[in-house]
């Protein structure tokens, strides 16, 4: 049996209304020596029905998600919605307040630390709470993510392969509902695997998709309008909030990612020149660019081409380049 989450929040989660506090992780520093750290969780609830967790700032440098929400939590009135909403728009707070992907006071990647741990570190105490308070609260989660600095995504979402032909099914409809240009089943092969908090939750049987929407540490307005009118589409249609305004999904665009062959990386350290953009069909060796050897001048440039055919859904976004660093990654 799970150990009790130490992270505690004022919020009543089986009372109407809006309500808005934190998770309260606690956290002794040479600052504070019994002070906790404040995660904003809102909490929306309209009588009996399903809840939806929405989280954003799973990684602190990716933007478009975090806005969504904190937009969608200002704006949804309770009396508009059905069931329960829970909102949780900067999860590793500390990453957030610093614009890193990792947290600066113990270096936790949150998505890639479930479920978690009780007495672990800070990212790894909330990683805890989400898996053993806010998931058996939950009937679906959507985790939006996007690039951060080091990547750039053309606007894509994500799922995880359902436990068994109805999840499946359940996953593939929610993908279509929320309607992103570019839609993406993986097995976490070359990312984060069962760590990340959309595979924990498929793993407990909880509906689950994350997104990618931009990328290089900046806000783009495409990604930003695929979170805002995706997260709606998914309220609407299933029912937590039926009567929001908005777009059509466009088609299905489902593919699937391939593992580590699709993946280019950098064989040294280098300059990158990247030639093709996010986005772009691309077939088996087609040049893909340059690495630039900064250290020996004379020396031509490394050629990079693509080791397999498919679609690039992101490209490596700075240009400073160190051996194993991924350049781009392709689906099918």
């Amino acid at each position: 049996m799970s150990e009790a989450s130490r992270v505690w929040s004022a919020i009543d989660f089986n009372a109407d209304g809006k309500q808005s506090d934190y998770m309260r992780v606690p956290y002794s520093s040479d600052k504070s020596a019994y002070g906790w750290i404040p995660v904003p969780l809102v909490c929306i609830r309209n009588g009996a029905g399903p809840t939806i967790l929405l989280t954003a700032g799973n990684h602190g440098d990716e933007y478009e998600g975090q806005v969504a929400l904190l937009r969608l939590a200002r704006e949804l009135d309770a009396a508009a919605v059905r069931g329960r909403i829970l909102i949780a728009p900067a999860l590793n707070f500390p990453a957030v307040a610093a614009g890193r992907r990792t947290s600066p006071i113990d270096a936790g990647n949150l998505n890639r630390l479930f479920p978690g741990e009780a007495n672990g570190a800070p990212t790894a105490m909330i990683a805890h709470y989400v898996q053993t308070v806010l998931f058996p609260l939950s009937d679906m989660a959507i985790d939006l993510h996007s690039g951060g600095k080091s990547l750039e995504y053309t606007p894509c979402a994500l799922a995880r392969h359902g436990r068994d032909a109805a999840a499946q099914a359940g996953i593939v409809e929610l993908l279509g509902v929320f309607g992103a240009p570019l839609s993406i089943q993986t097995t976490g092969e070359g990312g984060g695997a069962s760590t990340t908090l959309y595979a924990a939750a498929t793993q407990r049987g909880i509906p689950a998709l994350t997104t990618e929407l931009g990328g290089g540490g900046t806000l783009t307005s495409p990604g930003l309008r695929v979170a805002e009118q995706g997260v709606r589409r998914v309220l609407k249609h299933y029912g937590y909030a039926p009567g929001l305004e908005v777009e059509a999904a466009p088609p299905l665009r489902l593919m699937r990612s391939q593992g580590r062959d699709h993946f280019l990386y950098a064989p040294e350290d280098g300059l990158f020149e990247p030639l093709v953009a996010v986005g772009s069909e691309v077939a088996a060796g087609q040049l893909a660019g340059y690495l630039h050897p900064y250290h020996t001048p004379l020396r031509e440039p490394a050629a990079l081409r693509f080791p397999a055919s498919g679609v690039v859904s992101c490209r490596r976004f700075p240009t400073l380049t160190e051996r194993g660093d991924c350049l781009y990654n392709l689906v099918a």
